[in-house]
C-alpha cells in the first residue's frame, strides 16, 4: 500500500493501479485498497471508473466519509452536481463537521448558481478548519460575485 502510494506521489499512476489490483487479489474487500484506487483512476480522469470503485467501497462500508466524499468530488468533475450534493450531504449525516465535504457542497451549489446557499458553506467549512484554503478561497470568490451581481443590479433601471 505504501509504494503504490509512493508511485502515486510521484505522478506514477499506471504502475500505482497494478500495485492496487496485486493487493486487491489478495484482499478483494479492503476498502482502503479499493477507495485508494478509485482515486488513482480519478487522478487519471478515468473518473467513470473511479466512481465504480466508490460504489464498491460504499458496498461494503455506506457510511464511509473518504468515498463519500471522493464519490461526490468525481460526480462534481462530470457536471453532475445534484448527485454529488447527496453524496455530501450524506458525508454531512455520517460526520457533520466534515469540512471539506461543507466545502465541496459549497463549490457544486455555486456551480448551479446558488451563490448565497454556497458561501454558507464556505463559511461553516471555516468555522470547522480556519486554514482549509479551498473554503476561503472560494468563500472569496463568491463574496466578489455576489458583491459584483449587486452592483450590476444597482445599476440596472
Amino acid at each position: 500500500m505504501s509504494q503504490a502510494y509512493d508511485l502515486c506521489e510521484d505522478g506514477n499512476f499506471s504502475d500505482a493501479l497494478k500495485l492496487y489490483d496485486f493487493a486487491l487479489k489478495q484482499d478483494p474487500k479492503n476498502i482502503n485498497i479499493i477507495i485508494d484506487k478509485g482515486v488513482t483512476l480519478q487522478n487519471l480522469g478515468r473518473i467513470k471508473q473511479a466512481i465504480k470503485y466508490y460504489d464498491l467501497a460504499l458496498s461494503i462500508d455506506p457510511k464511509n466519509l473518504n468515498a463519500l466524499v471522493n464519490k461526490g468530488a468525481s460526480l462534481h468533475t462530470i457536471g453532475k452536481y445534484h448527485d454529488a450534493i447527496s453524496c455530501y450531504d450524506l458525508s454531512l449525516k455520517v460526520d457533520k463537521k466534515c469540512a471539506m465535504a461543507l466545502a465541496y457542497k459549497g463549490l457544486s451549489l455555486g456551480e448551479l448558481g446558488n451563490l448565497s446557499d454556497a458561501l454558507k458553506h464556505f463559511k461553516k467549512a471555516l468555522s470547522i478548519d480556519h486554514d482549509y484554503d479551498l473554503a476561503n478561497i472560494s468563500k472569496d470568490m463568491v463574496k466578489e460575485l455576489l458583491k459584483s451581481i449587486k452592483q450590476q443590479k444597482a445599476k440596472t433601471p
